[in-house]
Parts: C-alpha cells; sequence; structure tokens
C-alpha cells in the first residue's frame, strides 16, 4: 500500500529576511468573516477601522491597498483577532504568498516588503548532476 506524506509549511516560510529587532512586524487587528486565513496572505487596511482583512483588488474601502502580509494564520471565525503581520522592510518569497497580484506587489513595494522570485515557478532547485 503507498504512502503519502504531508509537509505543512513552517510558520512564515514566506519570509527570506527582515529587519533587526523585529522592526519588520506589528501587532495589528484582523476581522475575520468566518474563513481562514493562511499565513502569508496579503492584507489590505481598512480606512475607517484600520483594521486588516484578506486584500481585495476591487475593494473601495482601503482594503484594495496592499498593506501587510500575515505572519500567523488565524483558524476560522468572525470577528477582530489580534494578529502578526509583516509590514515593513523584508523579504518574500512569491510563491508562498496568498492573494498577491501585480498591484498588491507595487503596493508592498511601497512599504518596503520586497517580492523575490519569479511567478510560476517553484521554489525549489535541483543541482546538476
Amino acid at each position: 500500500m503507498p504512502t503519502s506524506l504531508t509537509i505543512n509549511p513552517r510558520l512564515a516560510d514566506f519570509v527570506i529576511s527582515e529587519a533587526e529587532m523585529f522592526r519588520s512586524r506589528d501587532n495589528v487587528t484582523v476581522t475575520q468573516s468566518g474563513s481562514e486565513i493562511e499565513s502569508g496572505t496579503v492584507l489590505g487596511k481598512i480606512t475607517a477601522s484600520g483594521k486588516y482583512i484578506p486584500y481585495v483588488d476591487t475593494a473601495t474601502d482601503g482594503s484594495q491597498t496592499a498593506a501587510a502580509i500575515l505572519y500567523t494564520g488565524l483558524p476560522a471565525a468572525t470577528g477582530d483577532k489580534k494578529a502578526v503581520v509583516f509590514n515593513a522592510d523584508c523579504e518574500v518569497r512569491r510563491g508562498a504568498l496568498t492573494g498577491l497580484d501585480a498591484a498588491a506587489e507595487t503596493d508592498l513595494r511601497t512599504i518596503g516588503i520586497k517580492v523575490r522570485g519569479t511567478a510560476g515557478i517553484a521554489g525549489i532547485a535541483t543541482p546538476a548532476l
């Protein structure tokens, strides 16, 4: 009988580097609408409340501008939850982010978050034999 192995990504597996002394991170409030939000999800900040939700490029409430990346995933819930985000001075792996598009990448770069890697190419390299 074949064996199936599943490897869950490590916490913040998307981070390549960050600034010293946790300067890249902040504690914020994330408003959830019932579904799980994975670590590495791009977030937008609602202008009126200052709270974060998953980035939506077609929104008009402020969340159409990428403002952070979620550090620790949040289980399915409804309402406001405290969370840690990366919102400045770090480098992240493109293939490990959720919700990233070209506009979000531009937004993230303006706050000092550089997205590394090539779209559509796996992050694992095999050396030549």
